[in-house]
């Protein structure tokens, strides 16, 4: 066999050999994904960047969206609070993000809406390669009691968490908006409860000052339950903000920085 035909047959198996992996890169950007819960299907969206590589570790936020975003569709969850930031700076947001999407008259206090949620969650760590101990967790609105609510119910599960616009009492307009703990007659204090259970992890709190929706009072109240617990608690509010404050929040300064040097310690 000549030189020629020798390299001619080389390169034709090296090219069978990389037809496999290059037909299996990784899409990037939204992607539609389905899971399983209590034997119902769920429609989600994982975000996933540019410069994804499978063979490092991630970080992995999962974020919990507002009232006004729930249905079946697996899309308008990504229009409102984190989905918008990341289309606004896909660059600025190294992580794969999490989006389910909570059905129409329920909310992320609800079991059922926590599992499917958490079932997101699992589906993309497995499939995105995310690192376990850089799990986040943030929510808006009803996203952000879903995220005191998750946050207490599951404590040491996720190594920093932003609740933005919400709380642990609902307002008198929403009565039903409410973290579970606040349903047991034993807990006298949910706010130093959920407090008490959250712990050590790292917390950073945003809300609107004038905030119509949601009183600034449950995020005060919150940071000052974190702060006589000896919690790790930030708290920004802005002045003049009305119920969105989800814009500024994930717009901050340091944001990023910040929660990519949270890690759960094993």
């Amino acid at each position: 066999m000549g030189n020629r035909t020798f390299l001619y047959f080389l390169l034709t198996f090296l090219l069978y050999c990389a037809l496999p992996v290059l037909a299996k890169k990784t899409e990037t950007g939204f992607l539609d994904r389905t899971v399983s819960a209590g034997g119902i299907t769920y429609r989600y969206q994982v975000f996933v960047p540019a410069n994804f590589d499978p063979h490092k570790k991630w970080p992995v936020i999962l974020f919990l969206h507002g009232a006004g975003e729930r249905g079946d569709n697996g899309l308008l969850q990504t229009d409102v609070g984190l989905g918008h930031a990341i289309r606004n700076s896909p660059a600025d947001l190294p992580f794969v993000v999490v989006m389910p999407q909570c059905r129409t008259d329920r909310h992320w206090m609800d079991p059922e809406m926590q599992a499917q949620a958490l079932a997101a969650l699992d589906a993309s760590i497995k499939e995105f390669n995310g690192d376990r101990d850089r799990v986040y967790l943030t929510g808006i609105s009803m996203g952000g009691y879903g995220t005191w609510d998750l946050a207490a119910k599951y404590p040491g599960k996720f190594a920093a968490l932003i609740p933005i616009c919400g709380g642990i009492l609902g307002p008198e307009r929403f009565p039903q908006l409410h973290v579970s703990l606040a349903d047991d007659p034993k807990i006298t204090d949910p706010y130093a409860e959920t407090a008490r259970r959250i712990g050590k992890t790292p917390v950073w709190i945003f809300h609107g000052m004038e905030d119509d929706t949601v009183p600034v009072e449950e995020s005060r109240k919150m940071a000052r339950a974190l702060e006589a617990a000896s919690g790790n608690v930030r708290y920004t509010e802005y002045p003049g903000v009305s119920h969105n404050s989800w814009d500024r929040a994930y717009a901050e300064p340091g944001l990023v920085s910040w929660l990519l040097q949270q890690k759960l310690s094993r």
